[in-house]
């Protein structure tokens, strides 16, 4: 992990700041998504404890088919929604003007998220110098090992 700029710092005390998290939720839910463009989707899943609807917003990292889309759990596989997703992976996706839209999410493996992180570097270099830090800082964890999640629409 590199030393953490006050960016990286700043970033990182926001992630673990309940509010801010949630806050794109709701304009998701007035399905104001769109504000949001295709680089950020709600994911909307079950609990596997309570089997209430859950919501949580999350940024593409790569979108390799019309019907497919991946995501990146940033607090690894003890992230509540991705537990809950490994419970049951049917879940529905709000992107751009889209909402409610079926999916099924699919754990992707070490050699899928690590092709699909290298895609992501070059394609985001900017984001990728950015957000590494922010994850990094937030997580204790680097960043090429979170795992990643391929959302298929239909399925």
């Amino acid at each position: 992990m590199t030393a953490p700029g006050l960016a990286a710092k700043l970033g990182a005390r926001a992630l673990h700041t309940r509010w801010v998290v949630r806050a794109p939720i709701a304009l998701y839910r007035a399905r104001l998504g769109f504000l949001f463009g295709s680089r950020m989707l709600m994911l909307q899943h079950t609990g596997r404890r309570s089997g209430a609807q859950r919501y949580v917003v999350l940024e593409v990292v790569d979108h390799p088919a019309p019907d497919q889309y991946v995501v990146v759990s940033g607090f690894g596989v003890g992230a509540q929604w991705y537990r809950n997703i490994a419970a049951d992976p049917r879940v529905h996706l709000s992107i751009g003007t889209r909402n409610g839209v079926t999916a099924t999410a699919t754990p992707m493996t070490e050699a899928e998220s690590a092709d699909t992180l290298q895609r992501y570097i070059h394609q985001h270099p900017k984001a990728w110098s950015r957000l590494r830090g922010t994850i990094e800082q937030a997580t204790g964890t680097p960043v090429d090992t979170l795992p990643m999640v391929r959302l298929s629409i239909g399925s």
